[in-house]
């Protein structure tokens, strides 16, 4: 919300000296978030004057249109001559009025004008657009030609109000209130301790009988709606330039004088006003819900299809406007139009206003059913003042008597539903418990009655809320009004007190010593947006049927290109990674964990939950039951060097085997070992792809893959050659612990090392090899390790050989030869059994 202080001025009476930094510094004391202090108009300095063109010679011979203009800027050139100056604007025309900067002036951007010669001829200044002088660009691309009432060589800077302080408010989404000048004024006027002078105050006529036909079907999402008649306005009409600029300050373009009152109306009183040409309106005007299946084009020109829980505005042709959001095309405020042959001007003559009040739920779904945020819609979804209805019908029909010479008609139509003013009881020591200070009754008292409620009683206050403020609904929304006004900075600050025996669950201490696990081996997380396009799936090779393509869709998405929740880290770090690759960084190991996304196996609605109460066990099953799948998953990505060059050595690129070993090291993290399998899975290198195992409960179950990425896959995303990738299933690594991860045993007697080379066929993996060993030691076995592989003729063909270094050790003694050899017999044993092995040279 833009507020320009000068506007804020004619509610309330600051102080002359206080700037906008000093009014920014009271409301964020009060609790609104005032984002910037724009300053507009700095470094402007004049002169800056009104013109009047005199004459125009068209300038023959350049590549563009050139104009040679006399202008007349009264005394305000010292000479009273006229002033010359070249322009290349040519939406005006000999006798208008323009703004004229003369040389000695400087425009914002420190831009100094001089006379200089151009074009052949020598320019005593310029001749401004909008744009030139900070106002925001012209939609008619061209200077600002202003009305004719203004005398040449009047001062352009007061008149067109360039200098002004505009306070820029991010408005939280329960304080609709602020969405105006007036709700804005009224925190001010509390945080200075002065009056407000209420634009909302206006002595407004009663309803009768003879205003025009309103009929309201839907009473719960309409409430209120008010319709006032103006007739007899000029077409010819135009908005004034304190008009104009006020809409510019606080961010909206002007467009016709009919719409720029609503939309000024709408900001001054934050009630969103709607503008019919009644010529164009087809009977009495209605409210309900649409038909399922109706269309309505807006005034943006798009053909909507409507859904049944829709608000509409109708009349006996359908729907003329989504109620709240837009209106609709049909019923547009016509611009005026010269007939060429007669010379009349046409266009809207006369207007129904609708100023009326909305469910605040039902315009919220609506504008986001449509993807259509509007300026109403963004007001009435955060609440509006239902009582503002009538004052901001009638100041609209105050503005267009006024600047359009309307006729405003005697009918007045207010419909109404019937309801209580909302009271809330509370402890009148309740902020004082809250807060952890005694403010005392009197306190209290005053600070809700300053921010509109009335408070009665002693020890229990009875609130009535005031109608602007649909956010206070319980004792402790009065407590934060209170503690705000009365100031953050004054809280006492009092750090807390963990209760005894809490802290991290064992799956939240799981993911953060993996972080830690692979940021320690050089990884950097990175973790990105977990909406997919299905395209990707393709791109990852996966196959036809394969489970990950399952996706779950959002119904409303942010992107449609990207409508599905993720099955898989992969395509979130692949982006990564190329985005990274192309902003020049080669060398890159990039993690993420984060949650992936699967239909649930019992699909169907989840019941709205209370939310008076606590729900029970049963209902937030109910509602487990039909969410999503959504294990946790980790993933990491590598490309270029893993290992840099230098002094030391010569570097190493990432290969599938840095992949393979972030698993390994993911899985120690959960005391567990991987068993690593040679496979082929979708968007890995089929001779190059890694199935990774664990064994809960002895039953092998698969948790991810590692490796390579296949050369279609690095294609499609344009990734680097050889790029690695792996991907594990954390929740299935948590569900394959055995308890509480045991600290490994130290032992202070000696190792036993033993050494074995067994020659395997050469399709043998080498992890298969290891896990037979592992599996056939006995308890003994410390670790072992791959430190040699062989092939040749002295061991046949088709077969490798693979020498390993076993370590045996014992925690309560020195093992003997003996012992050792026999160990290694199992283990050698077991790996014969399972794979095939024989040793090299028996």
């Amino acid at each position: 919300m833009r507020v320009p202080l000068s506007w804020l001025r004619e509610y309330v009476d600051l102080p002359a000296t206080e700037t906008g930094r000093d009014v920014q510094a009271r409301l964020v004391d009060a609790g609104l978030e005032v984002e910037t202090v724009e300053q507009l108009g700095a470094g402007l300095k004049g002169p800056l004057v009104v013109g009047k063109v005199l004459t125009i010679e068209e300038l023959e011979g350049f590549k563009k249109p050139i104009r040679f203009c006399t202008v007349d800027v009264g005394a305000a050139n010292g000479t009273g001559e006229p002033q010359e100056i070249v322009c290349g604007a040519r939406n005006f025309a000999v006798g208008d009025k323009v703004v004229v900067v003369l040389p000695g002036a400087v425009l914002p951007g420190d831009f100094a004008i001089a006379a200089r010669k151009t074009y052949g001829r020598t320019s005593h200044g310029m001749i401004c657009s909008s744009d030139e002088l900070g106002m925001g660009p012209d939609p008619t691309g061209g200077i600002i030609v202003l009305p004719p009432e203004h005398e040449a060589g009047t001062d352009a800077i007061a008149l067109l109000e360039l200098v002004d302080e505009v306070l820029d408010i991010a408005v939280t989404a329960n304080r609709g209130d602020c969405l105006s000048v007036r709700g804005v004024a009224r925190e001010t006027a509390i945080a200075y301790g002065l009056p407000l002078r209420d634009p909302a105050l206006l002595d407004v006529p009663a309803p009768n009988s003879y205003g025009y036909p309103v009929k309201v079907a839907d009473p719960i999402g309409c409430d209120r709606f008010t319709a006032r008649t103006v007739t007899g306005l000029d077409p010819e009409a135009r908005s004034p330039i304190w008009l104009q600029r006020r809409l510019q300050k606080a961010g909206m373009r002007p467009i016709s004088l009919a719409v720029d009152i609503t939309n000024y109306v709408m900001i001054e009183l934050g009630q969103p006003l709607h503008a019919y040409d009644r010529t164009q309106v087809d009977g009495p005007i209605g409210v309900r819900r649409a038909e399922a299946g109706e269309v309505l084009t807006t005034l943006d020109g798009t053909k909507r299809t409507l859904d049944a829980a829709d608000l509409v505005i109708t009349d006996n042709r359908g729907p003329i406007g989504l109620a709240g959001v837009m209106g609709g095309a049909n019923t547009e405020i016509a611009d005026s139009v010269t007939d060429p042959e007669t010379g009349e001007v046409r266009g809207t003559t006369e207007v129904v206003i609708e100023a009326a009040h909305f469910d605040a739920v039902a315009i919220a779904r609506t504008a986001r059913r449509h993807r259509l945020s509007s300026e109403a819609s963004k007001r009435f979804e955060r609440g509006v003042d239902p009582q503002a209805a009538a004052a901001a019908a009638q100041r609209t029909v105050d503005l267009l008597v006024l600047l359009a010479g309307g006729t405003a008609e005697a009918g007045v139509t207010e419909i109404v539903s019937p309801s209580a003013p909302r009271t809330i009881s509370m402890r009148a020591d309740h902020p004082d418990r809250v807060a952890g200070i005694e403010y005392g009754r009197e306190t209290v008292v005053r600070r809700l009655q300053e921010v509109g409620c009335d408070a009665y009683g002693q020890d229990e206050l009875v609130v009535t809320v005031p109608s602007w403020r649909p956010d206070l609904t319980e004792p402790n929304d009065l407590a934060e009004e209170v503690i705000r006004l009365e100031g953050y900075a004054n809280l006492p600050s009092t750090l807390p007190k963990p209760p005894a025996g809490r802290g991290l669950t064992e799956r939240q201490r799981l993911h953060r010593r993996v972080g830690r696990a692979l940021a320690g081996a050089g990884f950097t997380e990175a973790p990105s947006y977990p909406f997919v396009a299905e395209s990707v799936f393709d791109q990852l090779g996966l196959d036809k049927d394969d489970a990950n393509r399952d996706v779950v869709k959002l119904v409303n998405p942010l992107s449609d290109e990207e409508p599905a929740l993720r099955t898989t880290l992969l395509p979130g770090l692949l982006a990564t990674l190329r985005r990274n690759v192309g902003r020049g960084s080669h060398d890159l190991a990039l993690f993420e964990t984060g949650l992936v996304f699967h239909p649930s196996p019992n699909p169907g609605v989840a019941a709205r939950l209370p939310v008076d109460r606590r729900p029970t066990e049963a209902e937030i099953a109910s509602l487990d039951a039909v969410l999503p799948v959504q294990p946790r998953h980790v993933g990491v990505v590598l490309a270029g060097a893993r290992e840099q060059a230098g002094w030391w050595g010569k570097g190493r690129p990432a290969d599938w085997a840095d992949a393979v070993e972030a698993a390994r090291a993911v899985a120690a993290e959960a005391g567990l070992e991987l068993a690593v399998e040679q496979g082929q899975y979708g968007p890995w290198h089929p001779g190059r792809c890694a199935e990774l195992y664990v064994f809960p409960g002895g039953a092998k179950t698969l948790v991810g893959h590692a490796g390579e990425l296949h050369p279609r896959v690095v294609k499609a995303f344009g990734l680097p050659a050889r790029s690695c990738a792996m991907e594990l299933d954390l929740d299935a690594l948590e569900r394959a612990v055995d308890g509480v991860v045991q600290a490994p045993r130290i032992s202070s007697f000696p190792v036993a090392t033993q050494d074995v080379a067994l020659v395997v066929d050469a399709s043998v993996p080498a992890a298969s090899v290891e896990h037979a060993l592992r599996s056939g030691a006995n308890e003994l076995l410390e670790s072992i390790r791959l430190f040699d592989v062989f092939s040749g003729e002295q061991i046949g063909e088709g077969k490798k050989s693979l020498a390993y270094a076993l370590r045996f050790r014992a925690a309560d003694r020195t093992l003997t030869v003996e012992e050792a050899s026999a160990a290694r017999d199992a283990a050698v044993a077991r790996a014969g059994e399972q794979t095939g092995a024989v040793l090299r040279g028996a």
